[in-house]
């Protein structure tokens, strides 16, 4: 459950593996193209269901359009649709901040999260660490993770190939990466999140066909997202000296997933 990484110092070696691929976004792809509407939690005006978070209609663009900038290179999340989990429906639904923002900050501010989140204090530092993705250049989606309809994590499904971290590991064209966090204290710490991540892994694999690998890079202090990945089928590739942490490169890897 982590924040993703500044721009890396120095690169790591994965004997498994080819050397790290210098990669470039592609030219002609510095203009947006369409982008589908997200599913629509709640009547505005309403609560969203479970939270008590009014959902509201963003004052600045229209209801209907994503606000992501960038082309889309993470082949339409929300086009992927819902995932059966053994602990619920989950879908995958791209955060509006006017909607979203007072949910998102106060797990940013629970404790146990802003130790490795790092996004404690007022909204605003939540909400621009956010927009930043969604007026980005398409390598990165935030997202809330909605369980039985209820908002309850907070994903990032990311480009890892074209991210700073590919200096730091043998990337592969199309590595897809995941950071997480479940914001409720009583979902952590009884398989929740071992459950959701092998669901979000599986729907990157099925939507995302030149996708070989789900990466992630969760702290190596943090002993329950770790317990967390290798139950959902990832595996320890290696450790990695990142400018703000000493990381565990965890992969899922398409020819494994049925195995473990």
């Amino acid at each position: 459950m982590e924040q993703p990484a500044p721009t890396p110092r120095r690169t790591a070696t994965d004997p498994d593996h080819t050397d790290t691929l210098h990669l470039e976004l592609p030219t002609g792809l510095t203009d947006p193209g369409p982008v589908p509407a997200p599913p629509v939690l709640a009547t505005p005006g309403t609560a969203a269901p479970g939270t008590g978070v009014e959902a509201v209609v963003d004052p600045v663009r229209p209801p209907g359009p994503s606000p992501l900038a960038g082309p889309d290179l993470l082949d339409s999340v929300p086009d992927w649709g819902p995932a059966d989990t053994p602990v619920g429906l989950l879908q995958l639904v791209p955060v509006r901040l006017a909607r979203d923002l007072p949910l998102l900050s106060g797990w940013m501010n629970d404790p146990v999260v802003a130790r490795f989140w790092e996004l404690a204090g007022p909204d605003e530092r939540t909400a621009e660490h956010v927009r930043a993705q969604l007026h980005g250049d398409g390598r990165s989606l935030p997202c809330l993770g909605v369980l039985d309809g209820t908002p309850m994590s907070y994903w990032e499904i990311y480009r890892a190939d074209l991210d700073p971290l590919a200096r730091h590991y043998p990337a592969r064209p199309h590595d897809t990466g995941v950071h997480v966090l479940v914001g409720g204290a009583g979902d952590r710490g009884r398989g929740v999140g071992t459950a959701l991540l092998r669901a979000v892994a599986d729907l990157i694999l099925d939507h995302r066909p030149a996708c070989r690998r789900v990466v992630a890079e969760p702290d190596l202090r943090n002993v329950p997202s770790l317990a967390a990945f290798l139950a959902a089928g990832f595996r320890l590739s290696a450790e990695l000296d990142l400018p703000d942490k000493r990381a565990a490169l965890m992969v899922r890897d398409r020819a494994l997933r049925h195995a473990l």
